[in-house]
């Protein structure tokens, strides 16, 4: 009788004392074999063939995860951790995050979006059905109301206000190809204040060109305003993903503009101003969505300057690639329209075509550049390059995810 393959490897010495250290490397295969079996009855939902969102997250995720989503206690999992863990339990964490999101991480493991290692591949486990099932449910963990979904936040254009609160920075800047020189900036800070308002804060700065040479830098008017939903709505149809399907959401903003700048060096306005904005965006189907904003700016004194009426939208559509989990483009296009509430004054209205792009792994790093261009009375209007950087400081830190 041949000598097992295993058994070749074994130190030789004493019959006895070989025989012992085969017996010994047998069970010790036997009993990995035994394991893995037992990982693959107990661990693949697909092969035992289950469906429904509840039983998949029973089987497949509640081991770290917690059976409501809590987090299990580390004496149980055997794993710190990491400050990125979901609680799906807090609707904070779990609802303002994309069902793409989800669905990359549970797919190709979480250092597809940057995150930890601890969390698996799950792409030979569960079907992409599956996986569309058990987001559904881990969703509904979230046991309180109204909390908006993220698939309703649509990209950030670059001049049209969206609906959706967000706890993020920006900085945008305007470079003037046309006109009077200039390059101008906006730093806004975003912080979401419970399930329905966000506090924003706008800090522009800028150098613009002046009359005898040179340019002149400074300060522009400092605006606080705070946002808040008044309706929100997805309708996700149970047999495809959540980001195919369609909804909308409306906010109200009202904003304080304080008189920080200086209107003789071009620096915005030098007054103060109260400003009251409505914003509304709808979902198409398949990412094609639409955003509007239409508001007043009332000045203290409108001697030093009229109030205005504007209204803004924007247009676009969503594509990724790696099955519609990769990164993600959005084309879009604005029409801004401004007027001055003076008699004898027209409508200007603009054009900006544009796009947005992801630009790390977390998707929580954004990018956009458009070029913006008078429609009509194009004399002394100027053409401008605009851009943003964005950071999603809610998902992550700035060097993370990459």
């Amino acid at each position: 009788m041949d000598t097992p393959a295993i058994c070749k490897y074994v130190d030789s010495g004493s019959s006895s004392k070989r025989i012992l250290l085969c017996g010994i490397a047998l069970c010790m295969v036997a009993l990995s074999t035994l394991g893995w079996r037992r990982a693959s009855s107990e661990d693949l939902p697909r092969q035992l063939n289950l469906h429904g969102g509840k039983a998949i997250y029973d089987a497949a995720c509640a081991a770290c995860h917690g059976t409501k989503g809590e987090g299990t206690p580390k004496t149980s999992a055997g794993f710190d951790a990491p400050d990125s863990f979901p609680h799906f339990n807090k609707c904070d964490e779990t609802t303002p995050e994309f069902t793409r999101d989800y669905k990359a991480a549970i797919r190709d493991g979480g250092p597809a979006r940057g995150f930890s290692t601890i969390m698996p591949s799950f792409s030979g486990v569960l079907t992409s059905a599956q996986m569309d099932e058990v987001i559904a449910y881990l969703r509904s963990l979230c046991k309180e109301k109204g909390w908006p979904y993220g698939e309703l936040n649509v990209p950030r254009a670059l001049l049209t206000e969206k609906a959706f609160p967000e706890s993020e920075t920006i900085l945008t800047t305007t470079v003037n190809t046309k006109g009077p020189p200039a390059i101008t900036n906006d730093l806004v800070y975003e912080r979401v204040l419970g399930k329905l308002d966000q506090l924003e804060l706008a800090i522009p700065f800028g150098w613009v060109h002046k009359g005898s040479g040179g340019y002149s830098g400074g300060l522009g008017d400092i605006a606080i305003g705070d946002k808040h939903i008044l309706y929100s709505h997805l309708n996700a149809s149970p047999d495809k993903p959540a980001y195919d399907g369609t909804g909308s959401i409306l906010s109200i903003q009202g904003e304080v503009v304080l008189a920080t700048g200086d209107q003789k060096r071009g620096l915005g306005a030098g007054e103060p101003s109260l400003g009251v904005f409505a914003m509304y965006d709808q979902l198409f189907g398949h990412q094609a969505f639409m955003q509007i904003q239409t508001g007043i700016n009332v000045p203290r004194h409108t001697e030093y300057g009229p109030s205005s009426v504007y209204i803004r939208s924007a247009f676009g559509k969503s594509v990724a690639g790696d099955g519609n989990l990769g990164r993600l483009w959005s084309p879009m296009v604005e029409f801004i329209a401004n007027r001055n509430l003076t008699s004898g004054t027209k409508t200007e209205w603009d054009v900006v075509p544009e796009f947005q792009v992801t630009i790390n792994r977390r998707q929580h790093i954004r990018a956009a550049m458009g070029y913006l261009m008078p429609i009509n009375d194009t004399a002394g209007r100027p053409k401008q390059v605009i851009a943003y950087f964005l950071w999603d400081w809610f998902d992550g830190g700035l060097f993370e995810g990459w």
